[in-house]
């Protein structure tokens, strides 16, 4: 096989470069697309438009890791707060301190 040129084999690379630039893109949008489908699976119904996109924007752009990482801590405290907001129904009975006096419930 005889040698290529270095014009020749320079033409060769960018068609050879061309050719996976374009399997990288049909292959990007065919993960995308598998992607969306998951999506219909999830109830966004409570997400504006614009909260979605920005939700899956920094979650990409921080990794997926640590977005997941974030958003547990995240629900981790929220989940304090709205115990420390809404007791338990089941309430303890409340003891007095000490020196203080119960009510009897008549009046002096």
């Amino acid at each position: 096989m005889p040698k290529m040129t270095e014009r020749e084999r320079l033409a060769k690379i960018e068609a050879d470069q061309h050719s996976l630039a374009q399997e990288a893109e049909t292959v990007r949008r065919r993960l995308r697309a598998h992607y969306g489908k998951l999506v219909t699976e999830l109830p966004v119904e409570g997400l504006s438009e614009r909260e979605f996109r920005d939700v899956l924007t920094q979650s990409i752009r921080v990794g997926g890791g640590a977005a997941i990482a974030a958003l547990k801590g995240l629900a981790a405290a929220g989940a304090q707060t709205e115990r420390a907001q809404n007791p338990s129904r089941r309430r303890s009975p409340m003891v007095p301190e000490e020196g203080a006096h119960r009510s009897t419930g008549s009046h002096p």
